[in-house]
């Protein structure tokens, strides 16, 4: 009922900086958790970031807090991750992700999660 769109992966260099969108179509984002996993070539797909229905509440992964900010846009059908600081460790495909949840915490495993972008690619060269 929900399709997902990543869009703005790319190469960038260590330390810098990139802002990742995951578009939706079919249904309005309202009442839908959003969240943000990735997965290196050769390791399972992890957790990245979360952001409840309200838009307020978000939970990250240890590895990118401080470092990566979700927040979305409910007008729009949109949902952003900005991304920096970053290091090589933090190359892979990233994935965008809903469920319905009016809950305030977000879920932070892949199934709570019923719909999936095909991901878009964010390399960070050394």
């Amino acid at each position: 009922q929900v399709q997902l769109v990543e869009s703005g992966g790319g190469l960038v260099q260590a330390g810098g900086s990139l802002n990742l969108s995951c578009a939706a179509s079919g249904r309005t984002l309202s009442n839908y958790a959003l969240g943000w996993f990735r997965q290196a070539p050769g390791k399972e797909r992890e957790f990245v970031a979360a952001i409840a229905w309200d838009g307020i509440h978000t939970s990250y992964a240890d590895s990118v807090k401080g470092r990566f900010t979700t927040s979305r846009e409910n007008a729009k059908n949109t949902v952003y991750l900005q991304m920096i600081r970053l290091t090589p460790e933090d190359t892979a495909v990233y994935y965008c992700a809903a469920t319905v949840s009016r809950a305030a915490w977000v879920g932070i495993h892949r199934d709570n999660y019923d719909y999936w972008g095909q991901g878009t690619q964010v390399t960070v060269s050394s």
